[in-house]
């Protein structure tokens, strides 16, 4: 997308490729801020269940592929939490709920962290974008000089 003329014609295309790099890393950030809040969705399930369902319940139990299994709850005050890393810790009922709580609110921070990144990203992106408009104008104010004024009057001088 040179413009020809100087070296306006590189650093618009190296300007491009940064805008380019930006938005996909801006993607990128939204594309990890969707999985956690589908952390956050799976977490509300899962305080819900704890606070809705009693000893004798049935419920499905995934396996993993997609395959589920029926089970009978035996005793709602052995619940189970993942605490990452690979560990996980027995907890009571109430317990259990301030875990998840906790591990939401967490959630809740790192999603903030990422969407002031977003904002950080996006405004070096419209910097960048004004760069390359300017750099765009002066190459054709440079064109118009060139060509000896204001443009479409080529071949004037020549009567």
């Amino acid at each position: 997308m040179s413009l020809g003329g100087g070296g306006g014609g590189g650093q618009m295309q190296e300007i491009q490729q940064q805008i380019e790099a930006m938005n996909a890393e801006v993607e990128s950030i939204e594309g990890e801020i969707q999985e956690l809040r589908d952390e956050q969705s799976d977490i509300d399930e899962a305080t819900e269940a704890i606070d809705v369902l009693e000893d004798g319940d049935t419920v499905q139990v995934p396996l993993g592929g997609d395959a589920y299994v029926r089970a009978s709850i035996e005793d709602m005050d052995e619940i189970i939490v993942s605490l990452g890393g690979g560990y996980a810790a027995e907890h009571e009922q109430d317990d259990a709920i301030d875990t998840l709580e906790r591990k939401r609110d967490s959630i809740d921070d790192r999603i903030e962290e990422l969407q002031e990144e977003v904002s950080e990203v996006e405004a070096q992106i419209q910097d960048l974008e004004q760069q390359a408009q300017q750099m765009q104008q002066q190459q054709m104010q440079q064109m118009q000089q060139q060509m000896g004024g204001l443009g479409g009057e080529e071949g004037g001088d020549e009567e």
